[in-house]
This record gives C-alpha cells, sequence and structure tokens, in this order.
C-alpha cells in the first residue's frame, strides 16, 4: 500500500536517535532567540542530521544582539558549529557578523541561511576583500559597497508578496564545488523568502577571493549557495533548506554540516 509510512527508515530514525555515540553543541545566532519556535523547522532539521550521524545535537541559542566584537570569542569558543539563521531587519546584524569571522578564521564549521548567508558575504567583504563598511542595503541604503542589495528586476515587481521571492526556484551547482559533494547532483531546487540577494557587480572579487559563488540560479543568474575555499565547512544557502527537511530525508546540508561539526568536536 503505497501510502503507508516507511516504519523501517522511521524505526531505523528512532533507533540512532536513542542511542547516540557523541554529542555536538551548535550555536544558533540569531534575534528571536527568546522565540524558539521561530526556528522550528531549524532545530528539527538538526534532529534529523543528528539521528543521520548518530550523535545527539544539543542546539545553543545565541541571541545576535548580544553578541559583540568584544564578546563574541567568549560566547561561540565552546561551539562545534556555528549556524547564523534567517531573519529580517538590522537587529543584531553587526554580531552575527563577528560570529562570523570568528568562525571563518578558526576553522569552526559555519552554515549560514538567507540572511546568515548574507551577513556571510558582508563579513568577507569587509574583512577579507578590504571593502570598507560592505554591507546590505537592506540594512543601510547608503553603503559604499552593497554587496547585498535588491536587483532591480525584484524592484519592479509589486504583486504577490511585494519583492519578496517566493517559492520553488532551480540551482545549477558547480562541478567539483563543496555543494556539489554535499548534494550529490548539479542541478537541485530549493525554496526562498527573501527579498535581497547577492549583488553581481562583485562576484568576481569574491571569486578571485576565495568566497566561490558555487550555486547559481539557471535563469536568473543570481548566486544562491557561497562557500568558502580551504575551510573545513564554510557554506552559505539563499533559500531555506530546512523546509525540505524530513526524518526520512535529513538535508544534505544539515546532515553535513552536523558531520563537519562532529569531526571538528573529535579533533578538539
Amino acid at each position: 500500500h503505497k501510502n503507508e509510512p516507511d516504519l523501517e527508515s522511521w524505526k531505523d530514525f528512532l533507533g540512532r536517535l536513542k542511542n547516540p555515540t557523541s554529542e555536538v553543541r551548535i550555536g544558533l545566532v540569531g534575534k528571536y532567540v527568546e522565540l524558539p519556535d521561530a526556528y522550528k523547522s531549524i532545530t528539527e532539521s538538526f534532529i534529523h542530521a543528528g539521528s543521520k550521524n548518530e550523535c545527539k545535537v544539543r542546539v545553543e541559542y545565541i541571541p545576535s544582539e548580544h553578541l559583540t566584537p568584544e564578546n563574541a570569542v567568549e560566547r561561540l569558543k565552546d561551539l562545534h558549529g556555528v549556524l547564523v539563521a534567517p531573519g529580517f531587519g538590522e537587529r543584531g546584524f553587526e554580531g552575527k557578523i563577528e560570529a562570523i569571522r570568528y568562525v571563518r578564521e578558526n576553522n569552526i564549521p559555519f552554515f549560514g541561511i538567507c540572511l546568515g548567508m548574507q551577513c556571510a558575504v558582508v563579513e568577507f567583504g569587509r574583512n577579507v576583500l578590504g571593502l570598507k563598511n560592505a554591507g546590505s542595503t537592506e540594512m543601510n541604503e547608503h553603503t559604499p559597497h552593497p554587496v547585498i542589495a535588491m536587483m532591480e528586476e525584484q524592484k519592479k515587481i509589486k504583486n504577490k508578496g511585494g519583492t519578496m521571492r517566493l517559492g520553488a526556484y532551480p540551482c545549477d551547482i558547480k562541478k567539483g564545488s563543496k555543494a556539489a559533494a554535499i548534494y550529490g547532483k548539479t542541478h537541485i531546487s530549493e525554496r526562498h523568502r527573501h527579498r535581497y540577494e547577492f549583488n553581481n557587480k562583485y562576484l568576481k572579487q569574491y571569486e578571485d577571493g576565495g568566497l566561490i559563488p558555487s550555486g547559481i540560479n539557471p535563469d536568473n543568474g543570481l548566486v544562491e549557495i557561497v562557500e568558502l575555499k580551504n575551510h573545513p565547512f564554510f557554506v552559505g544557502g539563499q533559500f531555506h533548506p530546512e523546509l525540505k527537511s524530513t526524518v526520512a530525508n535529513p538535508h544534505p546540508l544539515f546532515v553535513n554540516f552536523v558531520a563537519a561539526s562532529l569531526a571538528y568536536a573529535r579533533k578538539k
């Protein structure tokens, strides 16, 4: 009967969930940490990915507005991986930038989702490419380097969800990239809900600097995935992978992020 749930995979999942062989501590940096429900699908994705890796994922919520250049190290130093969460607006933006700088410089696994990916782009622009005061036009319309901006064609759309890019979009992944190894394929589809994009005027600079745009929307050329060369795991996605993760099919980005965090924990 094809509609019956696959109990074997469910039992398998429960077995691994009950008997984890190890534990990882992953920081979830976001502005709504006082509302864990805001990140429910992310924490569930971690449960799926933890089971797959036979480890318990202990998620520690870190409010981004409490992160400062002075305390970031203290707040993050005992973690095995850091996820910078999606969200809108400026609150906690600079804290996220600081968190990303720390994990990038210390080879700690990093996963950025939507705004988290955009923060990684801003951080890299400022601290590696020397684009002074690089930013997102969402936070600062007058940033001298709008590395994240609203594309012209987005500005023209005034209907459904206003200028929001909403729903499933295709993405082509560069052969030989970390993303290609993670997904095991080069054509994927992921779900979006955001207004701002990587600004392709800076594409070559980022590529040359080592933050590789490894996933591109084939229809409009927009960057969907960035990854850092020579880092154990540093990946940002413009989409929301947590919306597709299930018990039967844990999302590969979460599975690989947890695996990288586990490897880091063991090394430590």
